[in-house]
């Protein structure tokens, strides 16, 4: 373990001897404990990791309503490799600046990252399906078309209005 990990461990290890508790650790508790204490000193790269961690949460949750009532997530984000390190980089869609090549990389990311979940969903089932053979196997349909022409129905009814 490094010497970071080791320092980690032992207020971890304190925390757990003042504070007593039921086992359970709330690492948010923690770290606002060890803070006050003096016990972790974040970096300043810890810092703006933090930040824009917000920023980017801030991006993610703001949407608009378009002219035929369609709510629409305002800002999206591409991710890529510079050397090591692994960024983000986002752009508004109604900044008529932004490259579109952004949003079809944007939106074909996004569309795997739906495809990474499907896989993952469908193989926890089927696990599941065979820790349990005597019962009924539960099945997940992953073909979505109906879901989203469901979900468009309202929107298209305010479109004929």
């Amino acid at each position: 373990m490094s010497a970071y990990g080791n320092q980690v461990k032992s207020y971890i290890e304190r925390y757990q001897a003042e504070m007593g508790g039921d086992g359970l650790l709330d690492p948010h508790a923690l770290a606002e404990w060890a803070y006050q204490r003096g016990l972790h000193k974040p970096s300043m790269r810890t810092v703006v990791d933090a930040i824009a961690s917000d920023i980017s949460q801030f991006f993610r949750e703001e949407y608009r309503t378009n002219g035929d009532g369609q709510r629409y997530r305002a800002k999206h984000a591409v991710r890529s490799k510079k050397g090591d390190k692994t960024m983000s980089l986002w752009a508004d869609m109604d900044d008529e600046k932004a490259p579109r090549e952004h949003f079809v990389r944007s939106f074909a990311q996004r569309r795997q990252q739906i495809v990474g979940d499907c896989f993952q969903l469908k193989t926890d089932v089927d696990v599941y399906n065979g820790k349990c053979p005597a019962m009924q196997p539960i099945q997940i349909p992953l073909d979505f078309t109906l879901d989203v022409e469901e979900m468009q129905l309202p929107l298209r009814g305010r479109k004929a209005a």
